[in-house]
């Protein structure tokens, strides 16, 4: 049964401010093993826990992504990206939470106005969340956009609804995507507590249990001027806003393939029994189950590599952007996102193949690495091979979108 939330505002203590790449690694690690035990009842219970997204806001790791002109670290994409893989592997949906509010603020850092910048970055270094209200289920075609600002004074109305909004239960400011007046995209950022802007818990799918997927209902609320981010300026060829959100996307599968695979030692480690048949005394001394966990290895190895690669990109095409440096950065995140996912579905996969049917046991909720692993890739299809074929066999171009 949906479940809709009362918007109220809350009160923090501003964040801590995190200075270097190793400080935020650090910091990513300290989190996760501080919301392990919980994460794995709250997957299992499907439990909508506003603690555990508070204590993402007061780590700090929410503004590490910001320019340095404005207060940031602005840290490298590599390194953001295995901040976003540390959270994934102990629970995925919490993992994109600042994936979502790293793009966001992508948009901010390529289209927004200097005082919007500052305005608005400040806040993600005290803490505060941004999470997105953009797709709308459309017959017409994925990314189809029917929400439209409507002019009223100085300011805008906007009136829509929209879907698959993930972890805007949690956040502080909702970023709507819509259509101004001459059809252009625009981003209009609003806070939560907005009057006419309700949040309704209603995801129901397998996976990702507790990203608090929901339907945002926006009902004619009232945007100022200088909320609204021209968001097509984000989208030009030279563009990183594609790529830096597919890498964050390619380093939450990666999360999901390094957990599913160490619980996957864990158990074969300590639980699984042997096979009488091939004079096995255990799993773990199954040659074939050897074999697997190697192969198993060496994909979640290259596919991190492939995503610091990708992340090296993308931090390229960012400090020069060129349309040859965007279209690399996205060649290398579609390749990290492809294996990645694939690596995440071949760990869970194995998981099951090598643990047994005692692994199966509903308390242990191990097929949540299974149900992520096939959950989390269809928010944006890999599709992809495709788009890398043609780019080095023909030289094509990818078009510049939210995917590449």
């Amino acid at each position: 049964m949906s479940k809709v939330i009362n918007l109220a505002g809350t009160l923090r203590a501003v964040s801590p401010y995190i200075r270097t790449e190793d400080e935020a690694i650090e910091v990513a690690k300290a989190l996760a093993n501080e919301i392990r035990t919980e994460s794995n009842r709250h997957d299992r219970q499907s439990i909508l826990s506003h603690h555990t997204p508070e204590r993402v806001a007061q780590s700090g790791i929410l503004g590490i992504s910001v320019p340095t002109e404005y207060g940031g670290a602005d840290i490298s994409n590599p390194f953001l990206a295995e901040v976003v893989a540390l959270l994934s592997e102990v629970d995925s949906s919490i993992g994109q939470i600042p994936q979502n509010h790293f793009h966001i603020l992508e948009v901010l850092r390529l289209a927004g106005s200097e005082e919007q910048k500052r305005s608005f970055f400040a806040r993600a270094l005290a803490g505060d969340h941004f999470a997105n209200a953009f797709a709308e289920k459309s017959i017409e075609a994925a990314g189809a956009i029917t929400t439209r600002l409507v002019p009223d004074g100085v300011g805008y109305r906007i009136s829509g609804q929209k879907y698959y909004s993930t972890s805007a239960l949690f956040a502080d400011w909702i970023a709507i995507i819509a259509q101004d007046p001459e059809d252009r995209t625009v981003m209009a950022i609003v806070p939560r507590q907005t009057e006419g802007l309700d949040i309704v818990a209603d995801r129901a799918g397998f996976g990702q249990k507790t990203t608090a997927g929901c339907t945002v209902i926006i009902d004619n609320i009232y945007v100022s001027a200088d909320s609204i981010i021209a968001h097509d300026r984000a989208l030009q060829q030279s563009s990183t806003l594609g790529s830096l959100g597919q890498l964050l996307h390619a380093a939450v599968d990666l999360g999901v393939a390094r957990a599913a695979f160490a619980d996957m030692l864990d158990f074969v480690g300590t639980r699984s029994r042997g096979n009488p048949s091939i004079d096995a005394e255990s799993t773990y001394a199954n040659p074939l189950a050897i074999a697997k966990t190697g192969s198993v290895a060496i994909k979640i190895e290259a596919a991190a590599a492939l995503v610091e690669r990708a992340g090296r990109k993308v931090d390229v095409a960012q400090v020069s952007p060129s349309i040859p440096a965007a279209s690399d950065a996205s060649v290398a995140v579609a390749a990290a996102k492809i294996l990645t996912a694939e690596a995440a579905l071949e760990a869970a996969n194995t998981l099951c193949e090598l643990a047994g049917r005692s692994a199966t046991d509903e308390a242990l909720n191990l097929d949540r690495h299974w149900h992520n692993a096939g959950n989390h890739p269809v928010d944006d299809p890999v599709h992809w091979y495709h788009a890398v074929g043609d780019f080095h066999l023909n030289g094509k171009i990818p078009d510049t979108n939210l995917q590449f």
